[in-house]
């Protein structure tokens, strides 16, 4: 549905009509796997419509389509690579220490919340960060392991409290 403001062609249905096959084909070829570029599909059509970004200003539609889907499939892939470590890590454990599969999938989303929260942090931060938090460490462990010194790794905690805190999910 338009409004008088926005004509038809710059209306989310005629994005979609026009351009979904093109885009899904795109992320078919780069996942090998046509249920997971649908739900990506899907998901840039989504954010396309979240944006703030009013529709009758998007000059080049696939470009903006495309570096949408771009993101996303970035992310996607973040996180089968962070599913993947987390699904090694149960494979070592006792079967005994196994979490059930309700917990699993708790464990597995604040994983993944975690890592969206601490994205763009530079790497040693968050290290200082996780091993603070996860681990309990205190600054002068941290610095020994990262090799630098307490004032720096003070420095490190305060820029990711700071990221924490501003970062938008």
């Amino acid at each position: 549905m338009t409004d008088a403001a926005t004509p038809p062609e710059h209306s989310l249905p005629a994005l979609y009509r026009e351009h979904r096959g093109w885009l899904e084909a795109w992320l078919r070829r780069r996942l090998s796997n046509a249920w997971d570029a649908a739900d990506l599909s899907q998901d840039t059509f989504l954010k396309v419509l979240a944006s703030a970004q009013p529709l009758a200003e998007i000059r080049e539609p696939r470009a903006y389509l495309l570096t949408v889907g771009r993101r996303l499939l970035s992310n996607f892939h973040k996180r089968r690579s962070l599913e993947q470590a987390y699904l090694d890590a149960l494979a070592r454990l006792p079967e005994q220490c196994l979490p059930s599969p309700e917990q699993r999938w708790i464990l597995l989303e604040t994983l993944q919340a975690l890592d969206e929260l601490l994205d763009g942090l530079n790497a040693q931060v968050r290290k200082a960060f996780l091993w603070s938090q996860l681990e309990g460490l205190g600054y002068s462990e941290i610095a020994q392991r990262l090799g630098v010194s307490e004032r720096t790794v003070k420095r490190y905690m305060a820029q990711a409290y700071e990221h924490c805190l501003l970062v938008d999910l």
